[in-house]
């Protein structure tokens, strides 16, 4: 623990000295990496899947705010789905629209949501995002939260679908929205992950600011299982097959994580609780006050050690080219 606080310590440190240079580069990243797992899932224009594309883009990124980066990936799949076909590309359309709408009016600060859920399936552990949002966020985050997740399964969807959804031969165009309608908006999985998704996040936001003792800890615990419950037993009465060992293995993997991020952004030491109690003309106050944990990080201070200094008299003599005079100890004459 006292390493950690050491790390988180440091890390603040080095953060307020290096901002300037640390966030570009972390939006850098996180552009790149969106842009080049966008390309390999979705890549059916072949010109857009270059690199070097997304390597530009990732740099205009670097230098504007978050949502740019959300802009840019939406305007990258929308090109991928209109090379794919005209239904999907009407359909991912209207999908964005509304997501704009919805996103822009209510939580327009969390921006890189958009980004980093999908990103979070694609690494088997989407539910840290909620216990993250709950911990950190406000209720609001659950819409980009939504978004994200919605973002996944349609790429996922078209991904898997392709031979299908390209064919312009075996289905008219009525026929291919209505199939994308009913496997991709109508998708049982998607709203089921949506809703469990939604109430971790409130559940864990209203917990954690209880006033009880370990109250980011018992937000995480209940969150993590009220996720489980909810996707375990809606999969079973949506007749929709149990994920149940990737469930469990990624529920425990994002717990940690959360618990992590307590550690970096709320660490309390509730044995040093004091309760406090005033009053002024108009109300008479209960105040409950928990000390936060800090530690001060060790200074490493180099000490230079300089050779000792000689005589003027010997260094005379060392330039003359003669030898020291050595002199003798009294007790020896």
């Amino acid at each position: 623990m006292k390493t950690l606080l050491e790390y988180r310590e440091k890390m603040k440190l080095f953060l307020g000295k290096y901002d300037i240079y640390v966030f570009p580069v972390l939006k850098f990243s996180l552009a790149l990496i969106a842009f080049l797992s966008i390309n390999a899932e979705v890549g059916f224009m072949g010109r857009l899947t270059n690199p070097g594309i997304a390597l530009v883009l990732a740099l205009l990124c670097s230098f504007l705010p978050v949502n740019v980066a959300a802009v840019f990936g939406a305007l990258l799949i929308l090109v991928h789905m209109y090379a794919l076909s005209m239904e999907v590309f009407a359909i991912t359309f209207a999908l964005f629209a509304v997501m704009v709408l919805l996103f822009f009016r209510t939580a327009p600060k969390y921006g890189y949501l958009l980004i980093v859920t999908p990103l979070a399936f694609g690494l088997k552990i989407p539910y840290v995002v909620p216990l993250a949002m709950g911990l950190t966020g406000t209720p609001v985050a659950a819409i980009p939260v939504a978004c994200g997740t919605a973002v996944y399964f349609l790429l996922h969807y078209v991904q898997q679908n392709t031979a299908i959804l390209g064919n312009t031969e075996t289905s008219t165009m009525p026929e291919k929205i209505t199939y994308l309608l009913d496997n991709v908006v109508n998708n049982k999985e998607m709203l089921l992950t949506i809703a469990a998704f939604t109430l971790t996040l409130v559940l864990v936001y209203v917990i954690r600011r209880l006033s009880i003792d370990y109250s980011w800890t018992i937000a995480v615990v209940v969150g993590t299982v009220a996720d489980i419950v909810v996707l375990l037993f809606g999969s079973l009465a949506l007749d929709i097959s149990p994920k149940i060992l990737g469930v469990l293995l990624g529920s425990l993997v994002s717990a940690g994580l959360a618990v992590l991020l307590q550690i970096a952004v709320f660490s309390l030491d509730y044995s040093r609780t004091e309760y406090v109690q005033f009053e002024d003309d108009e109300y008479y106050y209960y105040v409950k006050a928990v000390p936060k944990i800090t530690i001060a990080v060790p200074e490493k201070t180099v000490k230079k050690i300089s050779p000792q200094k000689k005589p003027s008299a010997v260094r005379k003599r060392e330039k003359q080219g003669r030898k020291p005079v050595q002199r003798q100890n009294r007790q020896n004459r």
